[in-house]
């Protein structure tokens, strides 16, 4: 039974106030992963794959002080960078960063609760990421000038990309369907780690007036399906920095050994997945693009210089 009343009158208008959009997210437990892909006929022949890349010092202070940059490669699409601060309060995000359309303000919804985030995404050539994460180009050429301005601005000072290291690629699938059962469109994201370990998102965006119909009915439908609450969710930014912090950090003496020890999860596939179609094979899927991030940080910037500045503003 819901509670209504004065006390929950405007209570979810108020939480996402000032956002543009709401993304109501829910993770899926471990064990339901293989038969939700199965249910939806989600496999790798109607995905479309990517490759995560996250920057941050070895310690994540980024992250501890709310602030995400990342870079993805879509493969068949577009590549792109992101500047994310989480938690923010949208009254105090100057006005001049919305006229890119790379630039969004958006409150994430889960069953632990509602955060809003301000983030900036703009193009990357196609090429430099893989470049950057084999150290023949320095992370800095990721970010325009307009996005390091944004994380300056936000972040109270600028941030030295020199002391920031790549973490991953985090390697993920992600599909777009539509339930009859359910009245908005899903967006379904699986994320694999190096160890093997998958994390299975399933989301819903909707305008911010109908932030409480889409929270409530959401909900109803995952438990309609069966779908049960996962006791360990957590945002998958975090389940997948922490875990590549850790494997940076290790001594070169535990890194080398673990390099020549069989590999068990390399040779043998999760349950669930399927082999890979070429990329040129592989149906393309709709719609799919970028996503969007938090709030204070605490390194400085050291001088560099800049071979081509992208600015994209909103048409």
């Amino acid at each position: 039974m819901v509670e209504r009343g004065k006390a929950t009158q405007g209570k979810v208008a108020k939480a996402a106030a000032g956002a543009e959009q709401i993304e109501i997210k829910a993770t899926v437990p471990n064990h339901q992963i293989v038969p939700a892909l199965r249910r939806f006929g989600l496999t790798a022949h109607n995905d479309e794959e990517r490759f995560i890349y996250f920057f941050d010092t070895p310690k994540l202070d980024l992250l501890g002080a709310g602030i995400i940059t990342r870079a993805r490669r879509v493969i068949g699409d577009d590549h792109d960078s992101t500047v994310k601060f989480r938690p923010v309060v949208p009254a105090d995000v100057g006005k001049e960063w919305r006229k890119y359309r790379g630039f969004k303000i958006e409150a994430d919804a889960s069953e632990n609760g509602m955060v809003k985030s301000a983030s900036f995404s703009m193009p990357v050539d196609k090429g430099l990421i893989k470049r950057v994460a084999a150290g023949k180009r320095s992370i800095a050429t990721l970010f325009t000038d307009e996005q390091e301005a944004f994380l300056a601005t936000m972040a109270g000072h600028e941030v030295d990309f020199s002391t920031l290291v790549v973490l991953g690629p985090l390697h993920a699938q992600r599909w777009e369907l539509e339930d009859p059962a359910c009245p908005w469109p899903m967006t379904v994201e699986l994320w694999r780690r190096s160890d093997g370990k998958r994390l299975l998102e399933v989301s819903i965006k909707t305008p911010v007036v109908q932030a409480a119909a889409a929270i409530g009915g959401f909900m109803a439908f995952l438990a309609e399906v069966g779908a049960e609450r996962d006791r360990e969710q957590q945002t998958k930014t975090r389940w997948a920095l922490e875990f590549y912090a850790a494997k940076y950090a290790r001594p070169a003496g535990a890194a080398k050994k673990a390099a020549g020890a069989p590999n068990k999860a390399a040779k043998r596939a999760p349950a669930g997945s399927v082999a890979r179609k070429p990329a040129s094979k592989r149906a393309k899927s709709p719609g799919a693009k970028r996503a969007p991030q938090g709030a204070k940080a605490t390194v400085a910037k050291a001088p560099r210089r800049r071979a081509k500045t992208r600015t994209r503003r909103a048409g």
